[in-house]
């Protein structure tokens, strides 16, 4: 059976639903994030009279937009607010996140909020190798590839779009895109609205062969999804509860490589020194605390080199000075 595995990295956890060594899905949690379902404590900042929506403030300084206030609460109250959406980067702007008021733990239990891998899920050292790997690249890059095809997505501010791409006909390349793009709504963690852009198919009944693949390969999601029309665009919208490996990757690509450049530096082995060469910009992302946990963590002090040739992405960890 298909079983959470969760990796405790530095600066980020990290968790992979995997059949065996086939990953099926991907999370990833950075040290702030407001898990969709848990309750914190906040302070009622904003409440315009005769409005139930308001802003509350946590202790750290964090906002959270408020919903369906109950009446009697005023600004200034202590207040227990259950988180529904963390708080999603995007161009140009920051989403807040968004929560609700609750009255006791009774009324914050939730079934519709999915049990947490990062809780749930079996710790392990290390994942299968080349696994995170994989799923990292896709996030990073925003292509997938499949026999005869590949997909292109992208975040933006108002949905996630897939666009589709390939050298077959029309009707195949449709068709063959259907189980790569349900990969990668899991494995990248996509939820929101989302917009694919499938070949277009003049007949319709070639159009409804495809949706009832697509409505077949989304059983396990909780989705609404629309008919394809002429021109080949769908879309799905499902609860979005954070960003997207896609959408954070995208928004914190300096941060993101830097926590992958730990994640190498911390799998190399032996004796020695660990040397890190890293782009300056990613450099830039490594405070003091992450290198002395490396340090902690393989029993080897580090050094760090800086390349301005290498990609962000493209960190290289070794072993060196031991006799």
């Amino acid at each position: 059976m298909p079983e959470w595995h969760v990796e405790r990295g530095i600066g980020e956890d990290r968790a992979l639903l995997l059949d065996g060594d086939t990953p099926l899905a991907a999370k990833l949690r950075w040290p702030g994030d407001l898990t969709a379902g848990t309750v914190v404590q906040a302070k009622l900042a904003v409440k315009p009279a005769g409005s139930r929506r308001g802003l509350a403030r946590l202790g750290t300084g964090t906002e959270i937009l408020l919903d369906r206030i109950p009446a009697g609460i005023s600004e200034g109250a202590d207040i227990s607010v259950q988180i529904k959406r963390d708080a999603v980067a995007e161009r140009g702007r920051m989403k807040r996140a968004q929560g609700r008021v609750v009255q006791g733990l009774k009324e914050a239990f939730r079934t519709e909020y999915a049990s947490d891998p990062f809780d749930n899920g079996r710790t392990v050292r290390r994942f299968p190798e080349g696994v995170w790997e994989q799923a990292f690249d896709e996030a990073w890059t925003g292509n997938v590839t499949f026999p005869g095809g590949s997909l292109l997505i992208s975040p933006t501010p108002a949905m996630t779009l897939i666009d589709i791409d390939g050298d077959l006909d029309a009707e195949t390349l449709a068709r063959r895109a259907v189980l790569p793009i349900a990969r990668s709504l899991d494995l990248l963690d996509i939820g929101g609205q989302v917009g694919i852009d499938f070949p277009s198919l003049e007949k319709r009944d070639a159009r409804q062969a495809v949706d009832e693949m697509f409505a077949d390969a989304l059983r396990h999601r909780k989705v609404e999804r629309t008919a394809m029309n002429g021109f080949g665009f769908v879309q799905i919208v499902s609860r979005l509860e954070g960003p997207s490996l896609l959408q954070r990757f995208a928004m914190h690509r300096h941060s993101a490589a830097a926590r992958l450049a730990l994640r190498k530096a911390e799998r190399v082995e032996g004796p020695g020194t660990t040397l890190l060469t890293v782009h300056p910009a990613v450099a830039a992302k490594l405070p003091q605390k992450w290198l002395a946990e490396l340090e902690r963590r393989t029993g080897r002090p580090v050094r760090i080199e800086q390349d301005a040739n290498l990609a962000l992405e493209a960190s290289a960890a070794q072993i060196v000075g031991h006799e």
